[in-house]
């Protein structure tokens, strides 16, 4: 489910493209939200959102037929660019050794999962989305990209992670130190790579989450994060990167798109979340985990097309499973 706004449309400021520095301080996230709160224009994003048992609309559903429809419409995959960046924010993923295994959550078209594909030859990712088109223009993609052979290192599977738990042969329960039930439905696939002993791949070294947490309703985020933790090892690593309070964004839409606190409904029904720091620390503690970075990433960039300068802001976040 990942999406982000148009990036082949966007450039650093004063920067080419090949040297944009997308994880950095254009500009300081304080300014920002003084100059967006001060804004009377802006002052709905502000106000309270009222409590959907109080209120007549119903609050807003997983939105995966939505998602579905969407990676459709932009099934070329145009509307995605390969995240090399990320390999510089992440420096963990092409420095790993030892066979490292990455669950990719929302992998979209693959343009997450190629970079970190063609960073080392020792990785193998694990690619789940809910959309079966999109899984298959990523194998493509990731196929046919020069430098890349995918044999037994890119494996893709369909899931709706809002809904879903993982398979079980990605970390089985009688190999995991702990296992906590859950309201989601159980999956006992058994796919063709495992040997005919092996019971799972062992669990996750990494787990990324790039752009996709916030196409998931608030309200189910925690039980998202706590399955997706699951998975991963002891001492393993989650990463993650998503759109932060005051991006340009979230000021675009207009007070009627406003489905919660912080939460935006699109004209294609498909939400997107606007996450500050503290959110973000509160989801990834409750889950469990220990915090190694969070910050936010504010970049000033320009519209190709009308040379509009906008300020994006991301939050960039690093986590830990405690060791056993």
């Amino acid at each position: 489910m990942e999406v982000e706004e148009a990036p082949g449309e966007l450039v650093n400021a004063g920067k080419s493209e090949a040297e944009a520095e997308y994880h950095s301080h254009d500009f300081e996230w304080e300014d920002l939200k003084a100059e967006v709160e001060s804004d009377p224009s802006l002052s709905y994003h502000l106000s309270p959102f009222p409590d959907p048992a109080a209120s007549t609309p119903s609050p807003p559903q997983p939105s995966s037929d939505a998602w579905r429809s969407f990676h459709r419409r932009h099934a070329s995959g145009k509307f995605f660019k390969e995240r090399r960046y990320l390999l510089k924010e992440f420096p963990e993923l092409p420095n790993s050794t030892d066979c490292a295994k990455i669950l990719e959550v929302g992998c979209g078209n693959g343009s997450t999962a190629v970079s970190i594909l063609r960073s080392s030859e020792s990785i193998t990712v694990f690619a789940c989305d809910c959309s079966k088109d999109t899984l298959e223009k990523a194998n493509e993609v990731i196929s046919n990209t020069k430098g890349i052979d995918i044999k037994d290192r890119f494996h893709p599977f369909l899931m709706d992670v809002s809904r879903e738990n993982f398979p079980d042969w990605l970390f089985c329960s009688a190999c995991r130190s702990s296992h906590d039930p859950s309201h989601h439905k159980m999956r006992k696939e058994h796919p063709d790579f495992l040997r005919e002993n092996q019971c799972c791949v062992g669990g996750m070294d990494f787990v990324t989450m790039i752009f996709t947490l916030s196409a998931i309703p608030f309200a189910i985020m925690p039980s998202t994060i706590e399955q997706c933790v699951s998975v991963l090892k002891p001492g393993g690593l989650f990463l993650f990167r998503d759109y932060g309070l005051y991006d340009m964004t979230m000021l675009r839409f207009l007070p009627h798109q406003r489905v919660g606190f912080r939460e935006y409904m699109r004209s294609d029904g498909t939400l997107s979340y606007f996450f500050t720091l503290d959110t973000v620390r509160e989801l990834f503690r409750a889950a469990g985990l220990i915090e190694l970075e969070l910050e936010y990433c504010c970049v000033k960039s320009v519209n190709r097309k009308n040379r509009k300068k906008m300020q994006r802001v991301w939050v960039h976040g690093k986590f830990q499973k405690p060791p056993s």
